[in-house]
């Protein structure tokens, strides 16, 4: 009978056949065993992306649901805000008034008004009002070539039954405002 030596281990010839057998067939099994766990993983995988996908536009349903319960179209008012084509003044802040109490104020990062200097309008403020006249202040800050820049206007707006969109446009001379 043959002896031989598997790390340190002494065997007959049928030991170390069978040995080497079985972990072939263990290497083999855990390689499959690999195969279908990255199946199962990816199929996981996409089961998460689809759950994300629903959860996204679920949530995207509940935000519409929210701002019909919130703002009624009876009483909604939105300020929309955007810079008058081909302005260079800094825009730093804006401040807006309803009525005298103070609804929103914003102050700009670099990017948004990079965004707004190319035609971006931005959603400053969504509320609910009574119908009737309102007073809209319009206060802003920034800076052009002459140094400090500080604008205010004062705005009657009229509400009525339907949803009420007003449009600031800002330059450097002044506040426009345009109401739908």
């Amino acid at each position: 009978m043959h002896f031989y030596e598997l790390e340190g281990i002494n065997m007959s010839y049928r030991q170390a056949v069978s040995v080497i057998a079985i972990s072939m067939l263990l290497s083999v099994s855990a390689a499959h065993a690999e195969d279908i766990t990255k199946e199962e993983l990816k199929g996981q995988d996409e089961q998460v992306q689809d759950i994300k996908s629903d959860v996204l536009s679920i949530s995207a349903e509940l935000k519409k649901l929210e701002e019909k319960l919130l703002y009624p179209s009876d009483t909604e008012v939105s300020v929309f805000v955007s810079l008058s084509a081909g302005e260079t003044f800094r825009l730093d802040s804006l401040d807006i008034l309803m009525d005298g109490t103070p609804v929103a104020r914003h102050v700009y990062s670099f990017k948004e008004l990079e965004a707004m200097r190319k035609g971006g309008v931005q959603r400053i403020y969504t509320g609910n009002i009574k119908t009737g006249d309102h007073d809209l202040s319009v206060s802003m800050m920034g800076k052009n070539g002459a140094g400090d820049l500080r604008k205010s206007e004062h705005f009657k707006i009229s509400k009525d039954v339907a949803p009420r969109i007003v449009e600031l446009s800002l330059s450097g001379q002044g506040i426009s405002e345009t109401s739908r």
